[in-house]
């Protein structure tokens, strides 16, 4: 992983969103059947899901929902309108270094799917390929980037980030560009559960993660595929799943959707009953559908993210105090649920 990106270690996994139940507004209730089996209400006007709701075995499983049209509308009568690359170079003041980072995003009708990549590894010619292509088309791209973008944008249009799909809308006041960034560190953070003493793995390092972690005295390991140091000088580890054994609990960038190393997280987390909290400007809607199958939390942000604007904004938390057995699209009173500077940034 880069500093200015996701971290991980290696392979992809998935699970499906639950959808919202239907809500029936029927008229009458039907008289009890003498036969003693129940006939359809007449005047009932409940439509039913035709969408498959089971939670995916892995991120392939996902995939392979979404192209048979389980999830949604069938994916090859669906059209990318827009793919661009968004690039930035960032040097905050008060911090050692700075970064750069490159996102691909694919605008599919009001939905915008993103994957972080590094920085120049994708060429003009895929973001070509992608512009007006239909998105079964994109989920079986040669490039993994393509095929996740392509994935959060159907997964996005088919469940936008709102409370009714399991969401719990956290604002991000305007500000300059390291101060929106640590009010989304501390919005990430908060959604980890840990006693003192316990040690976190941080998988994409990101210098205001790290900070809000070392406000709250919590012991952490950073991970990130290109090595190095923190702002603060401790070795950055490269393996992740070397480190699994060591830690308590795994806060996780999007981009392990993009490099491989998110579904050997979400096996380990799933096996051991560890922890797993996933922020993410890459694969913002497809990570909540892990919720309950070894994701504990997700903070999602869409695009535009929030180093793009010194205005407010939003992020999305998901699973908020919740361990394991929800998932969007549940409804509850209750909560449901970038890119910074560092080596690189996680998105």
């Amino acid at each position: 992983m880069s500093a200015a990106t996701d971290t991980g270690a290696t392979a992809p996994a998935v699970q499906e969103q639950e959808r919202a139940p239907s809500t029936s507004y029927g008229t009458s209730t039907p008289a009890p059947d003498p036969s003693g089996t129940s006939a359809p209400d007449p005047y009932s006007t409940t439509t039913p899901d035709p969408y498959s709701t089971t939670t995916p075995a892995s991120y392939d499983d996902l995939v392979s929902r979404a192209l048979a049209g389980e999830l949604g509308p069938d994916p090859r009568t669906l059209r990318i309108a827009v793919a661009f690359t968004t690039s930035q170079v960032v040097r905050h003041d008060g911090r050692h270094g700075g970064y750069r980072n490159e996102v691909l995003s694919l605008r599919l009708d009001r939905a915008v799917g993103s994957c972080a990549v590094e920085p120049g590894a994708l060429s003009g010619g895929a973001v070509d390929d992608c512009a007006g292509a239909d998105v079964a088309r994109l989920l079986k791209h040669p490039l993994p980037p393509v095929r996740v973008a392509a994935l959060d944008a159907y997964l996005m249009h088919v469940t936008p980030h709102t409370p009714e799909n399991g969401a719990l809308p956290h604002p991000v006041p305007a500000g300059n560009s390291l101060e929106k960034s640590r009010t989304r560190a501390r919005a990430v953070v908060e959604l980890l559960e840990v006693r003192p003493g316990q040690t976190v793995l941080v998988v994409g390092v990101v210098n205001s993660l790290l900070e809000a972690l070392r406000s709250r005295g919590v012991p952490y390991i950073p991970c990130d595929l290109k090595g190095g140091r923190t702002e603060w000088g401790e070795p950055i580890v490269t393996d992740a799943i070397a480190e699994l054994d060591r830690c308590d609990a795994v806060l996780a960038s999007g981009m392990t959707l993009g490099n491989g190393s998110f579904e050997p997280l979400r096996e380990h987390a799933l096996r051991t009953d560890t922890q797993l909290v996933m922020f993410a400007q890459t694969g913002s809607a497809v990570l909540p559908r892990f919720l309950g199958a070894g994701v504990s939390a997700v903070c999602a942000e869409p695009y535009p993210f929030f180093w793009l604007d010194g205005g407010p904004g939003v992020i999305h938390r998901y699973g908020h105090g919740r361990r394991s057995g929800y998932r969007p699209g549940q409804l509850s009173g209750l909560p449901s649920g970038h890119r910074d500077d560092c080596t690189g940034d996680a998105l």
